[in-house]
């Protein structure tokens, strides 16, 4: 059975048991998960309706967390990024080997944010390592801004609802690509 709640540690803790929360974000609620629970993930993409392929975006609470997981092509790339981190910028760069294909998709790359929220920083933190974050919709849907209407979208397919503010932001963070600036949303 499902929970709301507004503790970090009960959110760890299904996190941890393989679970699927609800969180804030800088703009929107994000749908979360371990990264590296293949099974996990893959629920998300069921929820969502959104197909594997296209990948998903990880959210850490500082660049040691990312860098394992990316290829930057030149220090500019990265650079570019680290002006804007912590902060509302999600930055496509090439994936590593250690970037699961069930998070890369059929891309070379991956999507990564360090988040200035500070929910999401505990996380992660608590965590020691990035967290999956897809806006919690149905996919091409409005995201739900608040809890209860989260709650009435997911019901029990979501192991728990971290019911704390959302950031400042009305809108899910920009991304673009490391390697040019281009944006891509």
């Amino acid at each position: 059975m499902s929970k709301i709640g507004d503790s970090i540690e009960q959110a760890i803790a299904a996190i941890n048991h393989g679970g699927v929360v609800v969180y804030p974000t800088e703009g929107v609620y994000g749908l979360g998960c371990d990264y590296l629970n293949e099974d996990c993930v893959h629920k998300i993409l069921r929820l969502k309706q959104r197909d594997v392929s296209k990948g998903l975006v990880l959210v850490a609470s500082h660049i040691q967390q990312i860098l394992p997981l990316i290829q930057p092509e030149n220090r500019a790339d990265l650079a570019r990024a680290l002006k804007t981190w912590p902060g509302h910028q999600t930055w496509i760069f090439p994936k590593s080997m250690l970037t699961p294909a069930w998070i890369s998709g059929h891309f070379d790359s991956v999507a990564v944010r360090v988040s200035a929220h500070p929910v999401v920083k505990q996380l992660c933190d608590r965590l020691s390592a990035p967290l999956v974050s897809t806006s919690a919709n149905f996919t091409n849907q409005p995201t739900p801004n608040n809890i209860q209407e989260q709650f009435k979208l997911w019901g029990d397919s979501v192991d728990f609802y971290l019911d704390l503010p959302l950031g400042g932001s009305n809108q899910p963070s920009s991304i673009k690509l490391a390697n040019s600036g281009k944006i891509i949303r």
